[in-house]
């Protein structure tokens, strides 16, 4: 008996979460599990977002974690969606980036204006353009919750992340599962610093750790 194209599917998407739960296991990393999801109202106007999606488990996110949301960093800004995701949630929100784009997000020219004309109506955020690497040199500053989107290379994502996870009580990378060069650097990271590594299998993948 022939197996209908819907059982199919669905036996496929079972299959792929097995595999990957096996995947997850063997590297110590569990599965992110929202309690709630909530999408703030206030968003920049970006379209379209890799990050689009993941402004519904923010709230949860610093619930799970029990952090305060005061002080917020992000490392990669782009056009600033998920600036203005987080800026519902922190007092206070620290955007660094280049805006010029790099080799995996593309080159885009400066839009260093245009984020902050997409960021005009959140008084928290503050947008610095400047490197990570520059940002991080001699800065002792410690933050609540630190989100690294930045060049998706091991070398550039394990530099900026294990400063941040140093440096806050939880650490948000983008792209842990479309680039496997991040969830490695992640790995290292979270054995480095005693951090458990939570993984949110969706919007191309968000390691948290805390």
């Amino acid at each position: 008996m022939s197996i209908t194209f819907p059982l199919q599917v669905r036996m496929s998407k079972i299959l792929k979460r097995f595999s990957r739960q096996l995947e997850y296991s063997k590297d110590g990393i569990r599965f992110y599990k929202p309690r709630k999801i909530h999408r703030p109202i206030n968003l920049a106007d970006v379209q379209p977002s890799a990050w689009r999606g993941l402004e519904s488990i923010i709230s949860d996110i610093i619930q799970q974690s029990n952090i305060s949301p005061k002080r917020c960093l992000e490392f990669g800004v782009e056009f600033g969606y998920s600036t203005s995701a987080f800026a519902n949630y922190f007092e206070e929100v620290i955007g660094v980036d280049i805006f010029t784009g790099d080799p995996h997000a593309g080159f885009k020219g400066d839009v260093y204006q245009l984020a902050k004309q997409n960021l005009a109506s959140f008084p928290n955020v503050r947008l610095v353009q400047q490197g990570y690497a520059d940002y991080i040199l001699g800065n002792e500053e410690t933050f609540d919750l630190i989100h690294v989107d930045i060049i998706h290379s091991f070398e550039d994502t394990y530099a900026c992340g294990i400063w941040s996870a140093r440096h806050s009580a939880c650490t948000l990378f983008h792209d842990t599962d479309s680039y496997p060069d991040v969830r490695r650097a992640v790995l290292r990271i979270a054995k480095e610093t005693g951090k458990q590594f939570y993984n949110y299998p969706h919007c191309n993948g968000l390691g948290i750790l805390f």
